[in-house]
């Protein structure tokens, strides 16, 4: 797949990727920022980010999510240090792992002063973001060097994700939950007396 004129090398990207990932992981606050990532349980829902995972559990997938996430927020990080555009930084992330950026990006505090000490500059625009990663891509092209294969579990092509955002809004309609979860048409009755 050809990549925009504006995308640096895969090759540095991915190198400095793994340079951010390793920084982040070896700040003094991390583990607190890991658990607080973690910990983003009940408040933690979406109907269409991490739930196109075939046979989700919550439980057994934060783990892995989260380190799918950091190593995202690494790779956009290197784009925008090489290219200094946060448009262009913004590049192609697997629909599930871009809803663990948001939980990461929940805990501002930290994630301020982490990247402050590691001198990194998290990108993530909720506007500009690209939840449409396909296999092949340049996202794809750049994980490869630097961790290997992206695990499919998680790094969904977009077209399937798609595919699979068609069934649960199907089955969503039929208990009652309208547009992705933005909408239903639960009456609650009148309230208990206390």
């Amino acid at each position: 797949m050809e990549r925009s004129p504006n995308l640096p090398d895969p090759t540095r990207v991915a190198e400095r990727s793994k340079e951010i990932l390793s920084a982040i992981k070896a700040d003094v606050e991390f583990p607190a920022f890991e658990a607080a990532s973690l910990k983003y349980d009940e408040d933690w829902s979406c109907f269409a980010g991490a739930p196109v995972i075939s046979k989700y559990d919550q439980e057994a997938d934060k783990t892995p999510l989260l380190e799918e996430g950091l190593r995202a927020l690494s790779l956009k990080a290197a784009v925008y240090e090489m290219t200094d555009d946060e448009r262009v930084s913004e590049i192609p992330v697997a629909i599930p792992v871009d809803e663990m950026t948001h939980a990461m990006i929940a805990q501002p505090q930290l994630l301020a002063r982490i990247t402050a000490r590691t001198g990194v500059q998290v990108i993530h625009q909720t506007d500009q973001e690209h939840t449409d990663y396909r296999t092949g891509d340049y996202t794809h092209q750049v994980y490869t060097l630097a961790w290997g294969a992206p695990p499919e579990r998680y790094w969904i092509d977009h077209t399937e994700a798609q595919r699979r955002l068609d069934i649960l809004r199907a089955k969503y309609e039929e208990a009652g939950f309208l547009k992705m979860g933005q909408a239903h048409v639960i009456d609650f009755g009148e309230p208990v007396a206390v």
